[in-house]
């Protein structure tokens, strides 16, 4: 008996060890999230509107639901806006917009929309960072421009997704998107088909790979011939697969530096033809406190900016360098992405997006080229066995070897016997699953959409922001009082990109003064304002005709102080305001005493 009492009070003790101290109900680190979403696999279209409506009904003081116009077959293309009122409305704050899946298979980007939402709002009042962004800045997220395009994808083969639904005449026969590939074996993918002709194909399966087909070198008979992707001749026309659903570039539809299609190819036959691109493109218009852009695409990993053609020239000094700051340091938050210019780094682009955005409308805009092969084998060590061609994960192998040891084969189609009806038999498969390349393994998914978004959130917080010092008056004989005013810009962006000033598409910040009994006799701007104190002088008049509201043509630079002296008669109050469109409203007000 005493040897079970001492066993029970053991029990206990060690029981009442683990409990926390403040009582028996078990405490986690992580306070439970109010929407509880998954981030490890791939949402369509409607289950990506669902969870954007999840968290909007979760938080409806931050967010809201709306949709900014219609894609080709009807699909709304919804926006979330996330914006604290209490700290003031939309347009009196920089804004940052980011927009995915504009070709319809590059999918990751719709989910980094959702994670940002998502994490925004459970972070919000909770991480200091999080809670002042939400605070201080507007955000628009648009996670798939191209709503039928990603459905397409999703839920059917695969193929040609990249296109939206715009109808169109491939082989000019006059007749549209009628011979696209065919399921013709129902599993859900579009497959190589194969036909097997001992000694007299032009191609055989590989030694080192039996999955893989290699062409023969010359002088040389393989035992296959390739026919192709899987389908059949649908429009009778003796060619096969010729005709799918669009065909165009959705990224080859927008105003700035548009070229004919015979210029860039998927351009359409003019600029905003896709109802897409001219609802994306009028709701920015009617946004001008937008002041970054992000758009997602995909793949390899890349920080692109423009310019998207050599012709169109460098962008000016002062924006390179606000992009390479923040292109730099993107490289630090994502590992194996690089910060390189679009024409000279990847390809010339005409009618690109942030072309538009940059050149068109002022916004600094990159384009996050999502997921880098090299993230499969990351370490150092692996990355030196990759060297060696004899290695299981040499260049050409590692696929085969990821997928056989990390997702168990689910990725690629193992070739099998078919009939095809004009073909006779063959075998179909040899191909990967629409998930894979270009897009990252479900479980490694969560860490591509925190990275970017972080990314995303760098840009944001360092988007334009004016700020005014508490005005200094000085009392002068005759009645006359001098104000030295400082306003300035912490942020890496200016309020007006030096491409916007001479584009002339971006209006003036304003800097006003208002005082019922004050005039303005003269107005500066000083290079320091204690060594004018010292030694006055101006550094340059402010020539324009009403010094109440003078226009700042250039804005102000990112990371810097400017110090304004007014020379001024009257009495009573003077208030100033400075507003600009895109980055913010700013006042102070003093007594002439």
């Amino acid at each position: 008996m005493k040897k079970r009492i001492a066993f029970i009070g053991w029990a206990l003790f060690a029981l009442l060890a683990v409990l926390p101290q403040s009582g028996l109900t078990q405490k986690f680190s992580d306070p439970p999230f109010k929407v509880k979403l998954d981030f490890n696999r791939w949402h369509d279209t409607n289950e990506l509107y669902a969870d954007m409506r999840k968290v909007a009904a979760a938080f409806p003081k931050f967010v809201t639901i709306s949709s900014i116009g219609k894609s080709a077959d009807g699909r709304d293309i919804l926006l979330a806006t996330i914006n604290n009122p209490e700290t003031g409305p939309e347009a009196s704050k920089a804004a940052m917009y980011i927009e995915a899946n504009v070709h319809g298979n590059e999918i990751q980007g719709g989910e980094i929309c959702l994670y940002t939402v998502w994490y925004l709002m459970e972070n919000y009042g909770r991480l200091e960072p999080i809670t002042r962004l939400v605070n201080e800045r507007v955000f628009y997220l648009v996670p798939t421009i191209n709503p039928d395009g990603r459905q397409y994808f999703l839920e059917g083969p695969g193929n040609n997704a990249r296109s939206g639904h715009v109808p169109f005449d491939d082989d000019n026969d006059g007749l549209f998107d009628e011979d696209g590939p065919n399921d013709l074996n129902g599993n859900g993918i579009i497959e190589q088909i194969r036909k097997y002709v001992p000694g007299k194909g032009n191609y055989r399966i590989s030694k080192t790979n039996p999955r893989v087909m290699e062409a023969v070198g010359f002088g040389e008979t393989g035992d296959y011939i390739m026919l192709g992707q899987e389908g059949i001749d649908d429009d009778g026309d003796g060619r096969i697969n010729e005709d799918d659903l669009g065909g165009y570039d959705g990224n080859r539809n927008y105003p700035t530096d548009w070229q004919p299609n015979y210029v860039q190819s998927g351009s359409l036959d003019y600029p905003t033809q896709l109802p897409e691109a001219r609802a994306e493109i009028e709701f920015l218009d009617a946004h001008p406190n937008i002041a970054g852009v992000q758009s997602y695409h995909n793949n390899g990993g890349m920080i692109l900016r423009g310019p998207g053609a050599e012709a169109m020239g460098e962008y000016p000094w002062s924006d390179t360098r606000a992009y390479d700051e923040l292109g730099k340091n993107g490289e630090r938050i994502l590992p194996f992405y690089s910060y390189i210019v679009l024409w000279s780094g990847l390809y010339t682009v005409h009618g690109g997006f942030i072309d538009f955005t940059n050149d068109g409308l002022g916004m600094l805009s990159f384009s996050n080229e999502l997921w880098n092969g090299e993230q499969y084998f990351t370490s150092p060590e692996l990355k030196e066995q990759q060297k060696d061609p004899a290695s299981p994960i040499a260049p050409q192998k590692s696929r085969y070897f990821f997928d056989d040891k990390l997702e168990f084969g689910d990725q690629f189609v193992e070739w099998k016997p078919f009939k095809h009806p004009a073909y006779g038999d063959v075998e179909l498969g040899g191909s990967w699953k629409k998930t894979t390349s270009r897009v990252p393994p479900r479980f490694m998914l969560e860490e591509l959409c925190h990275r970017n978004m972080a990314f995303t959130l760098y840009q944001a917080d360092e988007l334009p922001m004016i700020k005014m010092g508490v005005p200094e008056v000085q009392k002068m004989d005759g009645g006359l009082y001098r104000i030295f005013l400082e306003v300035s810009n912490p942020k890496v962006t200016p309020t007006i990109l030096e491409k916007a000033a001479q584009n002339n598409v971006v209006r003036p910040d304003l800097l006003t003064l208002e005082g019922k009994s004050v005039e303005v006799v003269s107005a500066g701007i000083l290079d320091n304002k204690e060594s004018y104190k010292i030694r006055p002088t101006i550094t340059s008049l402010i020539d324009q005709k009403n010094l109440k509201r003078i226009l700042l043509r250039n804005g102000t630079p990112g990371k810097t102080t400017r110090t304004f002296l007014y020379l001024v008669k009257g009495s009573g109050e003077v208030t100033f305001k400075y507003d600009s469109l895109k980055g913010g409203q700013a006042s102070q007000t003093v007594k002439l005493k």
